[in-house]
């Protein structure tokens, strides 16, 4: 079973023709009975070259239909092993080394890697219970060490002009869910805490008055310490847990991949929202996990370089 796989050199093993890899992930995806994409309902063919036929809509599809792999010219040899390198480094895998160990140009390379990223998105949803510790971020480095032509003026605080807000919310004990916002006001979180966060949840924040809606329109419980009197713990209520998270987000953005933009920043996101809530999980435990979700999430080029900036929030 793949499950025992825990290196590269089982990983091709295990893989050794593209026959292989399509038996293996219609396994995950289906689990012994097919089901059409384009009609859940429908009575299903098999027909040649690991092909199926769709009665009610008269469509022909395989196990790469609706999934990151549709129409790909790569083989999925390739795929499997882009997908176990970016889930099994710690801090994420760049496009650079992706290119070299799979033996495709850069510009596929990144292109691949931000198809693998969007599947991760099944991972940076639902709703949290329990003890849940809130805070924001920014993301987009420091001001003082731009160039000089590069430089903004009057972005010190919360101003974010040269940066793009996080929202993290972290389950003590439990999983982690980021959103990019556009804004870090009331009328941005609220709608992403109520959707996220169960009313049954005992909220901890720090004091910015974005959360005091939450808590006094909504009625969640919420404890705050405050930063700006050098206050970080007080008994149990802190912020620590998502402030480490932050940090570690950083490192891995500033030592792999350099730097991320506003306009994929939310794929990012979602790469290391699963790398946490996967991270007592075993290399072959996520390499299946990931396979299992793979539906809907296909991204096209003209779409990944469509000048949008931030993904709408999902509420």
């Amino acid at each position: 079973m793949f499950s025992e796989v825990s290196s590269l050199y089982g990983l091709s093993k295990a893989f050794p023709t593209e026959l292989s890899c399509i038996k293996y992930l219609e396994k995950w995806r289906w689990k012994g009975i097919v089901i059409s994409p384009f009609d859940p309902d429908s009575m299903v063919y098999k027909c040649k070259n690991n092909r199926y036929y769709c009665v009610n809509t008269n469509k022909y599809f395989n196990v790469k239909t609706g999934t990151i792999f549709e129409n790909t010219k790569i083989e999925l040899g390739k795929w499997f092993l882009a997908i176990w390198l970016i889930t099994t480094k710690k801090r994420g895998i760049n496009a650079h080394d992706i290119a070299r160990d799979c033996k495709v140009t850069l510009k596929t390379a990144w292109f691949l890697l931000h198809r693998i990223r969007k599947g991760f998105a099944f991972e940076n949803d639902g709703v949290l219970e329990g003890e849940i510790e809130c805070d924001e971020s920014f993301f987009g480095g420091k001001n003082k060490n731009r160039h000089a032509d590069k430089k903004y003026e009057k972005c010190q605080g919360r101003s974010f002009k040269d940066k793009a807000p996080v929202l993290g919310m972290l389950e003590r004990g439990g999983r982690l869910i980021c959103r990019v916002l556009k804004d870090t006001k009331t009328w941005d979180i609220t709608p992403v805490v109520r959707t996220h966060i169960s009313i049954n949840a005992t909220l901890f924040t720090d004091e910015w008055a974005g959360y005091n809606e939450a808590e006094e329109v909504f009625g969640y419980e919420r404890h705050f310490v405050s930063h700006s009197k050098k206050e970080y713990a007080n008994g149990n209520i802190t912020t620590n847990r998502i402030e480490n998270v932050w940090s570690n987000m950083k490192r891995g953005i500033f030592g792999v991949y350099i730097k991320s933009t506003k306009k994929h920043l939310h794929r990012y996101m979602d790469e290391f929202v699963f790398r946490y809530n996967t991270k007592k999980k075993t290399d072959g435990y996520r390499f299946n996990y990931y396979l299992e979700n793979l539906q809907n999430t296909r991204l096209r080029y003209k779409d990944l370089v469509a000048d949008v900036q931030i993904r709408p929030n999902r509420f």
